[in-house]
C-alpha cells in the first residue's frame, strides 16, 4: 500500500475495509496489529457486526510487546492516545499493574490517573514503581504552575523605571517614544539605543488562609490532583497559610502533607459517597481571621447528605465575612460537570460558583492576599 491516505483510511477502518483499500504491509501491518490489539476490545463492534479481524499476530501481543511496538511505530502525541485510551476507556489494568509495563511506560497525566484510580490492586513492589511514575507527572505539573503563581504573587508593576532589566518588565511605550528619533522609514524599523523598564513594586502581605476542600469522588479526580499540586504551590508563600482537607462521606484533614504532593495523592481513596456539607463545617472550625479566609469547595456538588445543611454551612461562612469559591472543577481543562441545582442554591447564599484552572486560582488569591 504506497498511498499514505490510503493506508491511514485503511488504519481507521481495520479489516473491514481490507477488501477495498487492501491489506497493510510493513510498518503499516505492525500499527495496524497494535491498534487492533487496543480498539478491538470494543463491544461496540459486535453490537453493529463490524468488528476487526486481525491477523493472528495481534491477538498474541502481550502488553509490553504493544508498548514496544506503539512506541516505535507511532509519534509520541499518538502514544500518549493510546496508553490513555488503554487504561481509562479498556480498563487494561496491566499498563499500570504489571512491574514489566510500568518500567517501559512513559510517564502522562492518563497513567497518573490510572496509578490512583489503581494503587489498591499493587503489591509493594509494584506500588514503588508506580510512585516512581506519579512523581515524575507530578513534578512537571508543579514546575508548571509554580512558575504561574510565583507571577501572580509577584507585584503590581509600577510606572517608575528600574534598571533591573526583565523581559516581562519591558515598558514598550516608553521605549519606543524615547527612540523614535531612529526610525528608519525605508526599511520600516526602529533602531532601539535604549531599552525602559518597568519597576515592580512588591505587594505588602497580610496573612490570609486558603482552606481547599476537595471531593475525592472517582469522578473528581483530574481535580483532586491539581487541589493537591495547587496546595503545594500555594504552601510557604508569604502572607498565605494553605490548608488541603480530602472528603467523601469522611473529612480527612492532609495539611500535613500539602509540602509532598506525591504522598498526599498516595492517601487518597477515590470513590465513595459525598458529604459535602460536613466539610464545610470542619473548614469553618479552622477559620482564624474570617475576613481574610478563602474557603473553595471543589467538588461536582451532588451532595448525599443534606442540601440545606450545606446551604447553611455556607451562608454562615459568607455572613461572617470568608469569600467562599465553589469550583465545579480544578484543572487544565476547567470543564465542569455539576449538579447546578445545588450551585445555584449555593450562589444565592453568597459563594462564588464556577471553574478555574490552578493558574486562575492562583491569580484569585493573589488579587485578595495583595489588596
Amino acid at each position: 500500500m504506497s498511498d499514505p491516505g490510503l493506508e491511514r483510511w485503511r488504519l481507521i477502518l481495520g479489516a473491514p475495509a481490507e477488501g477495498s483499500l487492501g491489506a497493510p504491509d510493513g510498518e503499516a501491518a505492525g500499527r495496524d496489529a497494535a491498534l487492533d490489539w487496543l480498539y478491538g476490545r470494543d463491544e461496540e463492534l459486535d453490537r453493529r457486526d463490524i468488528r476487526r479481524q486481525g491477523g493472528p499476530g495481534a491477538s498474541r501481543l502481550t502488553t509490553v510487546d504493544w508498548l514496544d511496538d506503539i512506541v516505535r511505530l507511532f509519534p509520541k502525541e499518538t502514544v500518549e492516545r493510546l496508553q490513555r485510551d488503554a487504561v481509562e476507556r479498556y480498563e487494561v489494568h496491566d499498563i499500570v499493574t504489571d512491574p514489566a509495563v510500568l518500567e517501559r511506560v512513559e510517564p502522562n497525566p492518563a497513567l497518573l490517573r490510572a496509578v490512583l484510580r489503581t494503587k489498591h490492586l499493587m503489591n509493594p513492589e509494584v506500588l514503588r514503581l508506580a510512585r516512581r511514575l506519579v512523581e515524575s507527572v507530578v513534578r512537571d505539573m508543579t514546575e508548571k504552575l509554580a512558575t504561574e503563581v510565583r507571577r501572580s504573587f509577584s507585584g503590581a508593576r509600577a510606572r517608575q523605571s528600574t534598571r533591573f532589566k526583565q523581559a516581562r518588565d519591558f515598558d514598550a511605550r516608553r521605549t519606543i517614544r524615547a527612540n523614535l528619533g531612529r526610525y528608519d522609514p525605508e526599511e520600516r524599523r526602529l533602531a532601539v539605543e535604549t531599552p525602559y523598564f518597568l519597576a515592580r513594586n512588591r505587594r505588602h502581605l497580610a496573612p490570609w488562609q486558603v482552606i481547599l476542600l476537595v471531593d475525592q469522588s472517582g469522578s473528581m479526580l483530574p481535580s483532586v490532583i491539581h487541589s493537591a499540586v495547587t496546595a503545594a504551590c500555594l504552601w510557604g508563600l508569604p502572607g498565605v497559610k494553605t490548608h488541603l482537607i480530602a472528603f467523601d462521606t469522611e473529612v480527612v484533614d492532609l495539611t500535613s502533607d500539602v509540602s509532598d504532593p506525591v504522598e498526599l495523592l498516595m492517601k487518597t481513596q477515590l470513590g465513595g459517597g459525598t458529604d459535602i456539607a460536613r466539610a464545610v463545617r470542619y473548614a469553618a472550625q479552622l477559620v482564624e481571621q474570617p475576613r481574610r479566609t478563602i474557603v473553595a469547595i471543589v467538588s461536582d456538588f451532588f451532595e448525599g447528605g443534606s442540601e440545606a445543611s450545606l446551604v447553611r454551612a455556607v451562608r454562615e461562612l459568607v455572613d461572617q465575612g470568608s469569600t467562599v469559591l465553589g469550583l465545579a472543577a480544578l484543572d487544565e481543562q476547567a470543564d465542569p460537570a455539576y449538579d447546578r441545582a445545588c450551585a445555584q442554591r449555593l450562589a444565592d447564599a453568597g459563594a462564588w460558583m464556577g471553574a478555574m484552572t490552578p493558574g486562575q486560582l492562583a491569580e484569585f488569591v493573589a488579587e485578595k492576599v495583595g489588596r
